[in-house]
């Protein structure tokens, strides 16, 4: 087994753990907050737009079953790239979409991905999403861990906040 991390923001964590979750070859995906300068933060002053933190999810994964790029693949195709400030109905700078890369080669290949999707024409507005050095993760409370799996009522609600139409309006013509 070839183990490896991965660290996306795009929006909610709780809406960015099931789309990784469910594919073959992760291993566990955390919910947490990273990007920031306050050391171990709260889900309180991560809210408060004091910490610099954005909600993320950290990814570990079996580079022999899947790859990096098919991750970043998933990433775009569950955020909205043109928006820098959010991700549907979750806005500010905490819900910011970032690839947080690790290695000059997740650079690479991050950075390859977003000029690959820039130029395919599936969005017309410019792709924002950012690519920045990984820093580090701060694991989020308990509650929200597995959130889709703990309450899968409240995350059907949070789906349906724009992201799920999103997703169908972009993604059923690529």
């Amino acid at each position: 087994m070839k183990k490896e991390t991965a660290i996306f923001a795009g929006g909610c964590f709780w809406c960015m753990v099931s789309p990784f979750d469910q594919q073959p070859g992760i291993i566990k995906v955390v919910s947490g907050y990273t990007g920031g300068h306050v050391p171990n933060p709260t889900y309180e002053q991560v809210s408060s737009h004091t910490t610099g933190h954005t909600e993320a999810v950290e990814i570990t994964y079996d580079a022999d079953v899947i790859s990096y790029q098919d991750l970043v693949e998933i990433y775009w195709k569950v955020t909205d790239p043109t928006d820098a400030m959010g991700q549907f109905q979750d806005r500010g700078d905490n819900y910011r979409p970032v690839i947080f890369v690790n290695s000059p080669e997740q650079r690479a290949v991050a950075e390859a991905s977003r000029q690959h999707l820039a130029d395919s024409g599936v969005f017309k507005d410019p792709i924002v999403t950012k690519i920045e050095n990984v820093q580090p993760f701060y694991v989020a409370e308990d509650y929200h861990q597995d959130f889709y799996r703990k309450n899968p009522e409240r995350y059907a609600m949070e789906e349906r906040g724009g992201r799920e139409q999103f997703i169908a309006d972009h993604w059923h013509k690529a």
